[in-house]
C-alpha cells in the first residue's frame, strides 16, 4: 500500500511540473506579444459548426423558435393536429421489414454529402411506408450540441446523411419525416425528436419507438444493444456512442456502427410487434383485443412527437451552475467554507465560464470544469502559471489520479484568455452585470479578441438590455432598485422553494397481466414490494408488476394521462433548471370534496417555473373572486361573532352569507400586525391609525391589544411558516396565553414543536392556508365536524377569516344542487383557467381539461374506506 501511495505522489508531483513548465513557456510566449488583445484559439482553430450559414438555435439568452407553417400559427406543435389523429389510431396499418432480413451487413451504402444526394434520399424516402433513423451527435465541444451524422434505413439500402456538410439545407427532409403515412422507426427518441427540431426544424409525425415496444412487452432490458444481440445476434460497441462524430473523413469502424444502429431496426420492430400481437389479456375474450399491446406500443411512441425542444434559459449567466457548485461544496466540507468570499469567487466563474462557453461554443465542461472553479475560489492563484497548475491539478484529481491518466493542459478557452481571471479572482466586482459588461465589450466588442459567429453575435442583444437598464439607474434610481429587489427577491424564491430533487421519476407499475397501469416515484414501488404485492421486473428504470388483479385500469377509466412519463421540467414555458409544484385546483376547494374525486391523484399537480407559477397563481385570486360573485359567497367574512350567534353560524352555512361581503386578507392583516409591533410607537399618527383600522376590521371594530396583535401574526400562516415565527419571536409569542396559542393551532390542524399533536384535525394538502375560526378564550377548543369543515367553540365570541370557509360552502352547494357532475365541471372550470393563464405547452401526453378525476379504490388501496383505521374518539 504505502508504495501505491509513493507512486501516486510521484506521479503526481510529475504531472504538476509538466504542466508547470509548459504553461511558463506559453506565458512568457504570450508576455513577448504587445497586442493589447490577446488572440483568441478561434482565429487558428476551424471548428465545422463555424462553417454553418443557417443556425436555427444560438447561443443567446432568446427562446427557440419553432416552425410556424403559416402566419397565423400558435407557438404550439406544428403538426399536433396529425401527431393526436395517429394516436386515435387502434392498430399499425403495414408491415416494417416483411419478417425478411439479411443478417450479413453488406458493405454497400449511401454517403448523402451534397444538395443532389439529399434530393435523391427525399424521393427515395417518399416513396417508402416505413424507414428506420437514428442520429450521432457531439456537444463536447459545442455549448448546445449538433447533430453530426442520421443514419437512414430502408428495407434496401442503408444512408448516412452527413449533416456537417448539408446542415444548411437538411430542411429538405421536414415533409419526409412530417410525412403521417410514413412511419419512421428509432429506438429510444426521446432525445433525436428534439434534436431534429433544435437543428434542422424537422418535426417527425408518425413514429414506432422499438424502446416503447419494449416497456409493453416487460423485456428485461430495452437497449438497443440487448435487441441487436436478442434478435439478429449482433454485438455492438457502445463505446463509438462517445466518439468524435465531427471527425471527416469518418473511420470505417465509425461507420459500421452508425449502420448497425439504423439497419436492424426495421426487423427488430416487426419482431417486437409479432410479440405484442401474440399478447393476450386474460381478462378479455375480444377478438381485438391482440391489437391492444400494438396499439398501447404505437400510442406511446407518437405521444414522444408532441415534445419540443426548449433552451434553458437563467435570469443570469451561470446562476443555477453556480448554486449547484456551492451547495454541493458546503454539504461536503460543511458550514466551515461557508463565506461570502468563496460564494462570490465561484458565482464570478460560473458566470466567465457561462459567456465563455456561449461565445466560443464549447460545451461549460470543455471550458472549465466544476472541480477547476472550486480549486480556484478556494486557493485564489494570483499567476497565470499557478491559476493553469490549480486547473490541471483539479482535473487530474478528478480521475483519482488513475496511473493511466496523462497530465491535462487547461482548455483552449482558458488558454487564449488567461488574463480575464484577473479580475475575476481579485472579486474586485460585486455585481455580474458589471463582468457581463466587461466580457462582451473585451471580446465580442468592435476590438474584440473573438471572431463573431453565428452562435454568438445574439449575446449582444442583452448586453444592449443591460445597458439600457443602467441608463434607467441614472435617471430613476428608485426604479432601478426596485428591479434589483425584485430580482433577488426571485432568485430567494426559487433557492427555498424550487423542488431540490426530481419529482416524477417515471418508475412503471404493471398489472399482473403486463398492461401499464401508470408511471410513479420509488416509493410507491417500494410500499408494494416490502408487501410482498409485486415483484420486481426491471431496474433501469424501475418497474414492477403486481400479484393481484386491481380495480381498475387508467386506460379504462379514461385517464391516459397516468400511463405517460413526465418531464421535470415546467409545463408552461420548458424552464428545467427550477420548478415547483401547482395545484390547478385551489386547496380551499379540493379538500373538500369527495375522497374518490381527489385522492392520490396527480392528473392536477403540475411542475410550473417561478415565473409561470405567479400568473397563473394570479389568475387564480382573480377566478376566486369570479367565483364568490357567482355563488354569494364572500371570500373573506370579518364580523366577530358572539357566543349567543355561534350556534346560527356552526349549523347553518347560510348565515355565514350575512356576515357581509367584504373582510382582510391573511396577508393585509399580517403585514399590518408586524409593522405595528415592531415600528408602531415610531409611525406617523395618520399610518399607525390607518394599519390599526385593518386590524380592527378583522376584530369586528372593537379595541385592540398587544395580545390581539400577536394573535394576528398567525393567522392564515402555514405549518412550516408558524414554527419558523414561533422560533424567530419565541419571546413574544410566549407571553402570549399558551392557551390561546394551543387552540389557534388546534383549530387550523397544526401541530407546532410544543403542540397539542392530540387532535385530529387534517392539515390541508401541500400546506395550503385554512383561515378558519379563531379563539381567543382559554377556554376555547377545536372540533371538527362531520362534512369536514372545522369550527371552534368558545364562550365570548367566534371569528371566520378565509378561503376554509369559502372553499367549504362552495363544495356544499355544488353537491347539493348538481352532485358529483357539478364538482367535475368545477374542475374542468380550473383547468381552463390554468391553460388560458400561461398557454402550457410542455403538458403530459394524456393531459385533458375534461379529465373525469373519478377512481376507485382496490382491495390493497390506503384510501379504501375498509382499509382505514377507524377514528378514535378523542374528546
Amino acid at each position: 500500500m504505502e508504495s501505491k501511495d509513493k507512486l501516486k505522489i510521484a506521479f503526481t508531483i510529475t504531472c504538476v511540473a509538466v504542466v508547470s513548465i509548459l504553461m511558463a513557456n506559453k506565458f512568457r510566449k504570450q508576455r513577448k506579444r504587445k497586442q493589447n488583445v490577446s488572440s483568441c484559439y478561434l482565429k487558428s482553430e476551424a471548428k465545422p459548426q463555424h462553417n454553418f450559414k443557417r443556425v436555427l438555435a444560438n447561443n443567446s439568452y432568446a427562446p427557440f423558435k419553432h416552425l410556424k407553417l403559416d402566419e397565423n400559427s400558435s407557438d404550439l406543435h406544428p403538426y399536433e393536429s396529425e401527431i393526436k389523429a395517429i394516436l386515435e389510431k387502434s392498430e399499425l396499418e403495414f408491415e416494417f421489414s416483411c419478417g425478411i432480413m439479411d443478417m450479413s451487413m453488406s458493405d454497400t451504402y449511401v454517403w448523402v454529402d451534397d444538395e443532389s444526394k439529399l434530393k435523391g434520399l427525399v424521393e427515395v424516402l417518399n416513396k417508402e411506408i416505413v424507414f428506420a433513423v437514428d442520429t450521432e451527435q457531439h456537444s463536447l465541444r459545442s455549448f448546445l450540441g449538433f447533430t453530426a451524422l442520421i443514419q437512414i434505413s430502408t428495407r434496401d439500402e442503408d444512408y448516412l446523411v452527413d449533416t456537417i456538410a448539408v446542415h444548411d439545407i437538411m430542411g429538405i427532409l421536414g415533409p419526409v419525416f412530417a410525412n403521417p403515412n410514413t412511419c419512421k422507426v428509432f429506438h429510444g427518441a426521446d432525445n433525436d425528436v428534439i434534436w431534429l427540431q433544435r437543428d434542422f426544424h424537422i418535426y417527425i409525425v408518425n413514429l414506432f419507438d422499438t424502446a416503447k415496444a419494449c416497456d409493453v412487452l416487460s423485456k428485461p432490458q430495452r437497449s438497443l444493444a440487448y435487441l441487436l444481440e436478442t434478435y439478429c445476434g449482433v454485438t455492438t460497441n457502445k463505446l463509438y456512442q462517445r466518439e468524435d462524430w465531427r471527425q471527416r473523413p469518418l473511420p470505417i469502424d465509425m461507420v459500421e456502427y452508425a449502420r448497425m444502429d439504423a439497419h436492424y431496426l426495421l426487423y427488430i420492430a416487426d419482431c417486437l410487434v409479432s410479440e405484442l400481437k401474440n399478447q393476450r389479456n386474460e381478462n378479455s375474450a375480444s377478438l381485438d383485443d391482440k391489437f391492444y399491446f400494438v396499439s398501447e406500443a404505437n400510442r406511446r411512441s407518437n405521444a414522444l412527437c408532441l415534445q419540443l425542444f426548449t433552451k434553458d434559459l437563467e435570469a443570469s449567466p451561470g446562476q443555477s451552475a453556480a448554486a449547484s457548485i456551492i451547495s454541493r461544496h458546503l454539504n461536503d466540507h460543511g458550514n466551515s467554507t461557508n463565506n461570502s468570499q468563496f460564494q462570490d469567487l465561484v458565482r464570478h466563474l460560473c458566470s466567465w465560464r457561462d459567456l465563455m462557453a456561449r461565445m466560443h461554443d464549447e460545451s461549460l465542461k470543455y471550458v472549465l470544469s466544476d472541480n477547476a472553479i472550486v480549486s480556484l475560489a478556494e486557493k485564489v492563484p494570483s499567476t497565470s502559471t499557478d491559476i493553469c497548475t490549480t486547473i490541471s491539478q483539479a482535473d487530474i484529481d478528478i480521475d483519482c489520479l488513475n496511473s493511466n491518466s496523462t497530465p491535462r493542459l487547461p482548455s483552449s478557452v482558458v488558454l487564449s484568455h488567461l488574463d480575464d481571471f484577473s479580475y475575476l479572482l481579485q472579486n474586485e466586482m460585486n455585481n455580474l452585470d458589471d463582468i457581463f459588461q466587461l466580457i462582451l465589450k473585451k471580446h465580442l466588442g468592435p476590438n474584440g479578441s473573438c471572431p463573431f459567429s453565428l452562435y454568438n453575435y445574439s449575446l449582444l442583444s442583452k448586453a444592449d438590455i443591460k445597458s439600457s437598464k443602467r441608463l434607467v439607474s441614472k435617471e430613476n434610481v428608485y426604479k432601478f432598485s426596485k428591479q434589483v429587489a425584485r430580482k433577488a427577491s426571485r432568485e430567494l424564491f426559487v433557492q427555498k422553494f424550487s423542488c431540490k430533487s426530481p419529482v416524477y421519476h417515471n418508475c412503471r407499475i404493471y398489472a399482473n397481466d403486463g398492461r401499464l397501469l401508470c408511471y410513479c416515484d420509488r416509493r410507491k414501488l417500494e410500499w408494494y414490494l416490502q408487501r410482498d404485492l409485486a415483484k420486481l421486473v426491471d431496474e433501469d428504470p424501475l418497474a414492477i408488476m403486481l400479484l393481484f388483479e386491481p380495480k381498475g385500469r387508467p386506460e379504462d377509466e379514461g385517464n391516459d394521462f397516468y400511463i405517460q412519463s413526465k418531464k421535470n421540467i415546467c409545463v408552461g414555458c420548458g424552464e428545467g433548471n427550477h420548478y415547483l409544484r401547482y395545484r390547478i385546483i385551489p386547496s380551499c376547494y379540493r379538500i373538500h370534496f369527495p375522497e374518490h374525486l381527489k385522492s392520490h391523484r396527480s392528473h392536477d399537480i403540475v411542475l410550473v417555473c417561478v415565473d409561470c407559477h405567479e400568473k397563473a397563481h394570479s389568475s387564480a385570486e382573480k377566478y376566486k373572486k369570479k367565483v364568490a360573485l357567482e355563488f354569494g359567497i364572500p371570500l373573506f367574512v370579518h364580523k366577530v361573532v358572539n357566543s349567543n350567534e355561534e350556534q346560527e353560524v356552526s349549523g347553518s352555512s347560510t348565515s355565514v352569507l350575512k356576515l357581509g361581503d367584504g373582510g382582510v386578507s391573511p396577508l393585509e392583516l399580517r403585514t399590518a400586525a408586524m409593522a405595528l409591533i415592531r415600528h408602531g410607537p415610531r409611525m406617523p399618527p395618520q399610518r399607525r391609525e390607518e394599519l390599526k383600522q385593518v386590524v380592527k376590521k378583522y376584530y369586528g371594530g372593537r379595541d385592540i391589544s398587544e395580545e390581539d396583535l400577536e394573535k394576528a401574526l398567525l393567522v392564515g400562516m402555514s405549518p412550516h411558516e408558524k414554527r419558523r415565527l414561533q422560533k424567530k419571536r419565541g419571546i413574544s409569542l410566549n407571553n402570549t396565553s399558551s392557551k390561546n396559542i394551543a387552540s389557534d393551532e388546534d383549530i387550523k390542524g397544526n401541530n407546532l414543536d410544543s403542540a397539542f399533536n392530540k387532535n385530529d384535525v387534517c392539515e390541508p394538502e401541500n400546506g395550503s392556508n385554512l383561515d378558519v375560526m379563531d379563539p381567543s378564550e382559554p377556554n376555547g377548543s377545536g372540533n371538527l365536524s362531520s362534512e369536514g369543515a372545522v369550527f371552534a367553540t368558545c364562550s365570548s365570541k367566534l371569528s371566520l377569516l378565509g378561503h376554509g370557509p369559502h372553499g367549504k360552502q362552495v363544495v356544499d352547494y355544488l353537491l347539493k344542487n348538481h352532485g358529483e357532475k357539478g364538482i367535475q365541471e368545477f374542475c374542468q372550470r380550473w383547468r381552463q383557467v390554468f391553460v388560458e393563464s400561461i398557454n402550457p405547452r410542455f403538458l403530459p401526453a394524456g393531459w385533458d381539461v375534461t379529465h373525469s378525476g373519478r377512481r376507485e379504490f382496490g382491495d390493497f388501496s390506503v384510501y379504501n374506506p375498509a382499509n382505514m383505521a377507524p377514528a378514535a374518539a378523542k374528546d
